[in-house]
Order: structure tokens, then sequence, then C-alpha cells
């Protein structure tokens, strides 16, 4: 057992006490990692180095330097000015720290029926677990919606020489005053955003198997509630600690990353078993998935995990802090601040009771799952139908049949009020996330060129691109190694155009309208353009989404919809 357990020295007033990383562990589940070996010293102080260390594994086979590793790392972790650390542990629990912790001691709400993930620890540091998360809910006492916890005070109990050391660990990470720095979620308002956000970078990066996830589940939204656990909770421990050291060098976006990569694995998986996408209970897809990552180690090797999540080109920090403040606005404006029981709403719509002249409720969840996710938390309602609200140009556009039984349509992300801005005179507005669409002859979405051709534009940013390279690799953010020459990695599109360096106005024009017209794309030409009477338009290519003519060049309109959001919450 010694040549496990790493070894170290502590302090106590006068007196010294020989301790040991590790003390807590079941080195008898622990497999080929209980045997350490590789470096046995990092002697490095630069986040970029570290980051490079990280992602290749620089210490992942040795305990003992990855305990020191993280005790320098955690240690480094701007905080508030009052935080709380080991000796207020060893104050709080006096005597009882030297006693052996209670199994039965229950943990706090604000984990929310989150189970401790044993990890390769022994039964009584399981107890220790409980007993620190109970003693840190007492010093944090503005928590109240933190589900990780468990996940992290169990893997960091690995590499604590004692509880205090652990409670110190966890308190630092809680208090992380950095700007634009996030570790855990805190309240029920960030962790329901970060669930939303996750929604939306799926919808992106991993459209397949966000489809996939929409045709399954009845309650999309759902499912994604459990996306950080998938990481923090499901994943072998052999995984999950090669996550850890990478998590804690560079913050919470790899949490994003990493879950973004199961996704697409799962997906794969699916499809190799030739399982249909029959819709189910959101229950038994999450109960799936879980199950997914649990065995994930039997197909895919911690490495390749994390190839495949370094592999996805993503925005900055920033623009993920931007959209996670956009999607806690919704919540807020909608008075979803705390925890309560939410109407299966997320692309839900009941075939027995939706109603369109133009499509069928099949088509319309695959135009909702390519909405942003803050629109999941309102139902479709159909606002106006040329049908049966005539012809007339004071209402919203999003989809027309022609007489050519062509289906075509567009997402306008922003209030059509905007268009006064300007007066009399046709001016463009809106945003990135805009897109246009056909269902018929064939589906096709057309999003913002720049999202595609990201060289288009270059964010206005402090912060560098984010990281577009493999774990081991070379990466091209602002803690990387090389910044290249042309930005790359893709825009966050719920941004304003303003947000961006464009290198011609003929890229974000997005949407315009007077009392002449709606038009929908701009530059060379427009993706939709409708007359006053709703009655005639033309379709053509246009440089803001880079599309084809989505039906016939001229069209006369045989059916008109406009779809809008309705409050979720309203009764």
């Amino acid at each position: 057992i010694l040549q496990y357990l790493p070894s170290d020295i502590l302090s106590y007033g006068n007196r010294y006490a020989f301790v040991c990383y590790g003390s807590f562990v079941d080195w008898n589940q622990m497999g080929d990692l209980a045997k350490s070996s590789g470096p046995t010293k990092v002697d490095c102080k630069d986040l970029k180095e570290f980051k490079q260390m990280a992602r290749q594994g620089y210490w992942a086979k040795n305990h003992k330097l990855r305990a020191q590793v993280y005790q320098q790392l955690i240690k480094a972790i701007p905080c508030r000015t009052v935080t709380p650390d080991a000796e207020v542990y060893r104050d709080i629990m006096g005597n009882a720290a030297s006693k052996k912790p209670s199994s039965h001691i229950s943990l706090p709400e604000f984990v929310d029926g989150s189970p401790l993930p044993q990890y390769c620890l022994k039964a009584e540091a399981v107890a220790s677990a409980h007993q620190i998360i109970n003693c840190v809910a007492g010093q944090f006492p503005d928590i109240s919606h933190c589900p990780s916890l468990p996940a992290v005070t169990s893997l960091l109990l690995h590499f604590s020489v004692d509880e205090a050391q652990c409670f110190e660990h966890i308190s630092r990470m809680l208090a992380c005053n950095e700007p634009g720095k996030r570790l855990l979620d805190q309240t029920f308002l960030a962790y329901e955003s970060s669930c939303m956000t996750f929604g939306d970078l799926a919808n992106k990066y991993c459209t397949s198997a966000h489809k996939m996830i929409v045709a399954i589940a009845q309650d999309v939204l759902e499912v994604y509630s459990d996306w950080q656990r998938w990481v923090l909770g499901d994943l072998p421990f052999s995984h999950m600690v090669r996550v850890l050291d990478i998590y804690l060098v560079e913050g919470y976006k790899v949490l994003f990353r990493v879950a973004l990569a199961l996704l697409k694995f799962y997906r794969k998986h699916k499809a190799e078993g030739g399982q249909g996408n029959q819709q189910q209970d959101s229950s038994k897809v999450k109960d799936d998935i879980q199950a997914f990552v649990k065995g994930i180690a039997s197909n895919v090797t911690p490495e390749k995990l994390l190839e495949k999540a370094f592999s996805i080109r993503m925005f900055s920090r920033k623009e993920i802090t931007l959209l996670q403040l956009t999607n806690e606005k919704s919540l807020q404006q909608k008075g979803i601040t705390v925890k309560q029981k939410r109407r299966n709403v997320q692309l839900a719509l009941n075939p027995d009771t939706f109603s369109s002249e133009i499509v069928s409720a099949k088509e319309m969840r695959d135009i909702w799952s390519w909405i942003p996710e803050r629109f999941a938390l309102c139902q479709p309602q159909l606002l106006f139908t040329t049908s049966t609200h005539g012809c007339s140009l004071t209402r919203y556009i999003v989809q027309y049949r022609n007489t050519d039984q062509q289906v075509c349509g567009a997402f306008l992300s922003t209030d059509w009020e905007e268009r006064k801005r300007g007066g009399n005179k046709l001016s463009f507005f809106g945003t990135g996330e805009c897109f246009v669409f056909r269902l018929k002859p064939e589906m096709e979405r057309f999003e913002w060129v720049v999202i595609r051709h990201p060289e288009l534009a270059s964010s206005n940013k402090t912060q560098g691109q984010e990281d577009t390279a493999s774990p081991g690799g070379q990466n091209s953010d602002n803690n990387g190694l090389q910044q290249p020459e042309k930005p790359v990695g893709d825009l966050s599109p719920f941004l304003s155009a303003r947000h961006f360096n464009l290198n011609s106005k003929n890229t974000s024009m997005f949407m315009a309208g007077n009392f002449d017209s709606i038009i929908v794309g701009g530059g060379d030409g427009n993706a939709l353009y409708i007359d006053s009477e709703l009655n005639h338009g033309r379709a053509g290519r246009c440089a803001t989404f880079d599309n084809p003519p989505l039906c016939a060049e001229t069209f006369q309109v045989s059916l008109l919809e406009v779809w809008g959001f309705q409050d979720a919450m309203a009764p």
C-alpha cells in the first residue's frame, strides 16, 4: 500500500504529522491508476504551460503529482477576501474531526437529490464527503442550487490529505471571484440557464445528435438538464479525472466541451445500434444516456473523449457568458428563478391539438429544433393566417406556401417594432439568430453566413478566440500557444452585428420592412421579399444567409401563417 500512497507533512502548531494523499481511496478499485509512473515533478507557474500539460496528461499517471498540481491550481484561484480555509473546518468540527464520520449524514437540499459518486473511495470516505458538504452548506448560506457539489467533493477527496484540506479546496472553488470565470453553478437560475445554453450549443455543434433528441424526447430541455451530471457524476473515474485535470486549469467551458462530445458519441451509439427514433418519455431518454455514459469506457478511452471534445470548434468564454446571461434574463422575465415544476413545453407539439394548413406537427417540431433554447419556455401559437385574417402587412411573417406548393419561411429573432426606429426609411435590423428555411420540396436551413464562415468577421472582445485543437495539440485561444493570423472558431449568433467587425454590411442584413414590404436577408438580393398585400413575392440569393433561392424566384402566396411564442407560464 505504501508504494501507492503519496505522502506529505502537515504542521499543527509545533507538531508535525506524516500524512498521505489518497488515504480516502480504495486502491483495489483503482486498477492501473494505482501504479504511479511518469514525471514526479511539475516545475511550472505559467498558465499556458499548465494548459498544455493538462491536455497532454502530463501528470495523469502519478497520483501524488496530480494531488500537488491540484493544490497549486486551487490555491491560485482568485477568491473573496473572506474565504473559509482548512483551519475554519478544524475549528468547526473540533473533536468531531478526529472521530469517524457518520454514514447517515444527509446531504443539504441544494444538491437537489444528486447522489455522491463513490469514484473508488472507501466506504468511510463517502461519509467524510457528506460531512464536508454539510460544513460547506453552513459556511455558504447563499448557495441555493448546486447539484455538482457532491461529485466535485468526491473527486477532490482523492487528492486531499484530510477532510479539512478538501473543505478548503471546495471553498475556494465556490468563492472564486475572477471576472468571467465560472467553476460551479450555485443558484437555480444559473444552473437552468446553463442547461439552456447547452441546448443552444448542442443545436449548433451537434446538429444531428440534437435532432435525434428532439425526435425521441418529449421534453428536450428536461434531457439537457442532466448535462452536467453526464460529466460530473456519470463518467467513469478514469475519464472524469482527466477532465478534472483540464477543468481546474481552463474552467467551466471544459464541461460544455466534454458534454457535447458525449452527446456526439451517444448519437453514434444509437445509430450503430439501429435503434429507431420513436418518441418516449424524457426520463427514459435521460436514463439511457446515463447508462451509456457510465459504460463509455468499453468503447471510448479518456484520450479519445478529450480529442473529440477539443475538436469541436467553439467560441470564446466571453461569448458563452453572454449567451448564458441572455438565457438568465429570459428566465427572470418569466419569473423562473427558483426550482419549480415545469410543464413539458420544450419542442412538445401535441399532434392531436396542433393545427396548421401549411406544415405538419412533425415539420413544425423540426423547425422548433432550430430555434434558440430560451424560446423553449414558450408555446408555439398561431398569430396570423391569411385564410382567417386576410392580407395585411401589420403582422409578422414566419412561413408561407406558394401556388406551386413550395413551403418556405424564416425565423425572425428581433421584435418587429424595431423597424420603426428608422422612421420611414427602410433599414435592416435583427441578430445572427435569424435564419431562413425551406420545407418542401426538401428541408434545409440557411444560417447567418458568418456562422459558417467566421473568417468574414472578428469579434469585438477582450479575450481571444477559443481553442480549436486537440487536447494535446496546438490551440488558438487567449491562453494557448499560438495565435492565428485570422479569427477562427465560431461566433455566437445571438449577438447583434455591432458586436463584430464585419467586412461588409451585406453580411448583417437580417430583416427589414415598412408599409410596402417585408424583407428577410439582404446584400445583392433578398432571401425573401413579400409585398404589402401578402400576395406576391420574390426569393433569391442574398449575402446575409448565402442561400440559393428558397423557391421560385417570383411567386404568388397561396397561404401565409405567422407563429409566435406564447409565455409558457401564462394561464
